[in-house]
């Protein structure tokens, strides 16, 4: 299961943590302005995954760098086309001379289209760019229970979507009749290789395999959508709906109150209703509406999310 915290206050930017359950590390998607974010979480950050470079989603990228500077260990960043370079940027507008080289390394991934993935390494002191390998893929991070894939949408510049999707697990009922050892975890193999006729000693008695698979199950995994700021067209919903269908849970960006559906058209946002809408056709199990406007208050944000839910509800 994914744990999710929005980690911004509703007039500040947007900033969203992850954290897997029984897992050592956690997550951050999106670098804007949030209050609500510790020291310790950055710290214990394993991978940033950034939408775009416009300032409410990268302005805390500095802040990030300097908790994380002596952790000793790489730090995935993940993002559209020119984030190496970003961030290169970023960190080589300060002065370097007393970092030490184990430092930190940032392993950066930039997705250039929907299925190339170009990583580079980024060490200090000097923090020079290198080329690590080019890849045909959607997949941008892997750990042992779970992937993060990616997908482009049009926000007049690219902007990354993300997918973080565990693995599905055979699970085991024991009941009343079994006790626990090494032969589950061959029953699993046995079950997974759908091998019926695998010998397993099992409390003194040999059974086949098979006799015993319907004591398993399959338990799909958890899954959790990052989706920012994009304009509500025919192509980026067809990519939302193709990446995101029957997702547990998503966040996706609701920048305009549907009054205001014009000036998301101009400026390639998305508004109540598209967002709303959108999700309810992607069968998204949970839809959270985030990244709202600043020129709205605090009561005009509740109308703009009641009018999400009347359409992703209905």
């Amino acid at each position: 299961m994914f744990k999710t915290y929005i980690k911004n206050k509703p007039n500040e930017d947007i900033s969203i943590l992850i954290k897997p359950d029984n897992h050592s590390w956690n997550y951050l998607c999106e670098c804007g302005e949030a209050s609500d974010l510790t020291v310790r979480e950055i710290q214990n950050c394993n991978a940033i995954f950034i939408s775009h470079t416009h300032i409410d989603h990268f302005v805390n990228f500095d802040a990030i760098i300097r908790h994380q500077l002596g952790i000793q260990r790489t730090i995935t960043i993940c993002g559209p086309m020119h984030i190496a370079k970003q961030v290169q940027n970023r960190i080589v507008s300060y002065s370097w001379n007393l970092i030490e080289e184990n430092s930190i390394c940032y392993r950066i991934k930039e997705m250039i289209n929907d299925n190339e993935i170009i990583t580079y390494e980024l060490k200090p002191p000097l923090w020079e760019l290198k080329t690590i390998s080019t890849e045909n893929s959607k997949i941008l991070f892997k750990e042992d229970k779970f992937q993060v894939t990616g997908v482009l949408l049009d926000h007049k510049i690219p902007t990354l979507s993300y997918l973080f999707k565990e693995y599905s697990q055979t699970k085991i009922d024991l009941g009343k009749d079994f006790k626990g050892g090494i032969w589950v975890k061959d029953l699993k193999e046995a079950f997974n290789l759908n091998d019926h006729d695998r010998q397993l000693k099992v409390g003194g008695k040999i059974y086949r395999a098979g006799e015993l698979f319907n004591l398993l199950h399959i338990q799909e995994g958890d899954s959790v959508g990052i989706i920012m700021d994009h304009g509500a067209t025919f192509d980026n919903h067809k990519k939302i709906k193709n990446h995101f269908d029957a997702v547990n849970k998503v966040f996706i960006e609701c920048f305009y109150q549907n009054k205001d559906a014009e000036f998301a058209t101009l400026n390639y946002h998305s508004y109540a209703n598209k967002s709303g809408l959108i999700m309810k056709n992607a069968n998204v199990k949970d839809a959270i509406p985030v990244h709202f406007s600043r020129k709205y208050n605090e009561e005009e944000i509740e109308a703009l999310i009641s009018e999400f839910f009347q359409v992703y509800k209905s």
